[in-house]
């Protein structure tokens, strides 16, 4: 059986309103926060790489070096689930996708591994922190149309993940899936990979 096309597809387009600049921008290790969330899915595996720009998206091409493809949300404002339209549209041919968001330095290439052993176009999974739900995600084809569809403002895929049974995957032993909506919310360094 040949092995499951797995894409990756972080999203990194808002503006960081409580975090007064947009995330993507926010410098991290020897780059921006943008790079080593790309950098971290094209690590584990994911190809291709596909990152969705809005706020500030000259800047953040101009500053930073990432894999993949970049795209544009021109609707970044109306929230995340707009991103993730965005995004699944432009995944072409893959049998899966892990979603990832941009403020969430701490996860590792290890626990988007862990999703990726498990991908299927039939799949959806999802990385859990001590018991609580968190990223990465794990779209299989098969939810792409009906994630789109309840996508919705900041809600991204969680409504759909509601109403499905999701495998939950633990990924505290290797990863942190903090969400950083301030700056005193990054962790001191990077992890390591």
């Amino acid at each position: 059986m040949a092995a499951c096309a797995v894409a990756g597809l972080l999203l990194a387009a808002g503006g960081g309103r409580r975090f007064g600049m947009p995330k993507a921008l926010v410098p991290w290790g020897p780059g921006l926060l943008v790079e080593h969330a790309a950098t971290t899915l094209a690590d584990a595996g994911c190809d291709p790489v596909i990152t969705v720009l809005g706020a500030a998206a000259d800047e953040v091409r101009a500053r930073s070096k990432l894999p993949g493809v970049v795209i544009d949300n021109p609707d970044w404002a109306d929230g995340m689930g707009s991103s993730l339209r965005v995004g699944l549209g432009a995944l072409g041919d893959s049998d899966a996708v892990i979603v990832l968001t941009v403020d969430t330095p701490g996860i590792t290439a290890d626990a988007i591994r862990r999703l990726v052993a498990i991908a299927a176009p039939d799949a959806l999974a999802r990385a859990t922190y001590d018991g609580v739900p968190g990223h990465p995600v794990l779209l299989g084809r098969d939810h792409w149309r009906g994630v789109a569809e309840a996508a919705d403002g900041d809600t991204g895929a969680r409504p759909y993940l509601a109403r499905h049974r999701v495998t939950d995957v633990p990924c505290a032993d290797i990863a942190d899936g903090a969400d950083a909506d301030r700056p005193e919310d990054l962790p001191g360094r990077p992890h390591d990979q």
